[in-house]
């Protein structure tokens, strides 16, 4: 059974009378959301889908903590943003200026890459749950119970508590109504009339209302449980650093229980995503960051959605940019394949398939290995593409073909140089002397073999290109094979590999093939 299938039937066991189950996750707008936060997202997504599927009906909500404090300045923003620091992200300007705001910019990013993925999601904007009042009666009554949740904090540290930290604690962000900035300190809550008291380094004293009040935000371990009780959610995922013995999560559910009398929601902790190559936690501020969008300019949106479905979020995986690229499209592709076919067995690969449908349009798609191998030698031109698989014996809407050629040329051209293959312009006459008699006389066969190639098609063509050195010795005969075929691409490449033999036959056509490999 798939991982999503089994956190969906314990969630419906512990919750078998829910009318809704509401299922969230969030982040907070600090910079470009990457893949690592991705997998917040779409960890919800796949169990909320099995709940569908399941017959129950689901609320999937995502909150932007976009009236979180900002707290640094990523490196990828100007430093000037440093005057900034302590104010909400949706008060600060946008440092690209495109939107209205520090936290749309990075919002709307994110969520125009989700609409690509195909995922319908309620996004809720906590700087304007807070402003519109809905929270403040949650707020005040952490306020009343603050010495309770100190002493639940502080079951979770190693420090000693202290009365007086005790007596002076107060579980929420004031933001200073001058300056908008968190440099507060509260200098007196009166719990009869319900009015904080404070001053702010910018040399402002001001005072709230906390009932009528849009400039107080409870701290995250409040807060969270807090939205959980607010939301009734059931299910919510967390990082690793939320789920250790002493994280986020377990100090959380601890304050839902004793301070919001709310039962915690179902909980699974994920691993992060890494990037091949690069050492260390992804982060926006750190300037490492690997964004969907980024994601998506190599992969097609079904196979990141395949390659986090395949994995349980408990298991950590690396996305590389090198090789891997192939060896992702190729098992995606064999895969679906074996799956439309009806010939694929594994009922867990089948469900992770299932997941990952985006959009059935997609189904009739060229093979990204194919080309990748054979874009370079046609300038990347999209239409000889089409003729050159049409005369493979494939055939593709252009659209089709773009939605692979696109991001293969991007990927080339950006992360694998290397894939920039181009033709020889004439016989590599050195390399042909150092031939021995019998691989000369493979090659003789081969230039018989693609005259009369035409009407061949590329399987016909590979199987008599095979048989150029058939053998009852099997493992003599693959080896023979492998030698031709890098006897080959040293003749009519730059390069020691390049795309199927047959393929690339085809788009160069008989008379260059001949030329290049023809020394009789």
């Amino acid at each position: 059974m798939h991982w999503s299938q089994i956190v969906a039937e314990e969630i419906i066991n512990k919750y078998p009378e829910k009318e809704t189950y509401v299922c969230a996750s969030g982040i907070s707008p600090s910079g470009s959301v990457h893949i690592g936060n991705f997998r917040e997202i779409i960890t919800t997504y796949f169990v909320v889908k099995s709940l569908d599927e399941l017959g129950k009906k689901t609320r999937f909500i995502f909150s932007w903590d976009d009236y979180d404090r900002f707290r640094k300045v990523p490196k990828n923003i100007d430093r000037s943003f440093e005057k900034y620091i302590g104010m909400p992200y949706s008060e600060i300007p946008d440092p690209y200026g495109c939107h209205e705001s520090y936290a749309e910019h990075f919002e709307k990013e994110f969520e125009e890459a989700l609409d690509i993925f195909g995922i319908d999601v309620e996004f809720i904007y906590q700087s304007e749950e807070y402003k519109s009042g809905r929270y403040n009666k949650y707020i005040l009554h952490a306020l009343k119970a603050r010495k309770k949740i100190y002493d639940i904090l502080m079951e979770f540290k190693t420090q000693e508590p202290c009365e007086k930290d005790r007596n002076n604690f107060y579980p929420i962000t004031l933001y200073c109504n001058k300056c908008r900035k968190d440099d507060t300190k509260i200098v007196d809550f009166n719990e009869l009339t319900e009015v904080m008291k404070y001053n702010c380094k910018c040399g402002n004293e001001g005072s709230e209302d906390v009932l009528k009040s849009e400039n107080i935000k409870l701290n995250w371990k409040v807060d969270w449980p807090m939205r959980w009780m607010v939301e009734d959610v059931v299910f919510e995922p967390g990082g690793r650093d939320h789920s250790s013995e002493t994280g986020s999560y377990n100090v959380s559910k601890k304050i839902v229980d004793k301070i919001f009398n709310h039962p915690a929601p179902e909980y699974i902790p994920y691993e992060f995503i890494g990037i091949k190559g690069v050492n260390g936690k992804m982060s926006s501020s750190q300037g490492n960051a690997l964004t969907p969008k980024e994601l998506l300019n190599i992969y097609i949106p079904e196979l990141i959605l395949f390659m986090f479905a395949k994995y349980n979020p408990s298991s950590a995986f690396n996305i590389g940019f090198d090789e891997d690229v192939i060896k992702n499209y190729t098992e995606y592709e064999r895969y679906k394949s074996s799956f439309s076919l009806g010939k694929l067995n594994n009922e867990d690969i089948c469900y992770t398939l299932e997941l990952a449908s985006v959009d059935d349009n997609n189904s009739n798609l060229p093979r990204f290995n194919q080309v990748a191998g054979v874009l370079p030698l046609i300038n990347f031109e999209d239409e000889i593409l089409r003729e050159v698989l049409r005369q493979n014996g494939e055939v593709y809407a252009i659209d089709n073909i773009k939605e692979i050629s696109n991001r293969a040329e991007y990927w080339i051209k950006n992360y694998n140089s290397k894939k920039v293959i181009t033709l020889k312009d004439k016989r590599d006459n050195d390399y042909y002397n150092t031939l021995s008699e019998k691989e000369r006389g493979w090659l003789k066969e081969l230039c018989i073999i693609i005259r009369n190639s035409e009407d061949l098609n590329s399987d016909e063509l590979m199987s008599r290109i095979y048989s150029i050195c058939d053998n009852e010795d099997k493992k003599l005969k693959r080896n023979n094979q492998k030698r031709l075929f890098n006897i080959i691409y040293r003749l009519i490449l730059n390069g020691d590999s390049g795309p199927r033999i047959s393929l690339l036959i085809k788009t160069i056509g008989v008379g260059k093939s001949i030329y290049l490999l023809g020394f009789s």
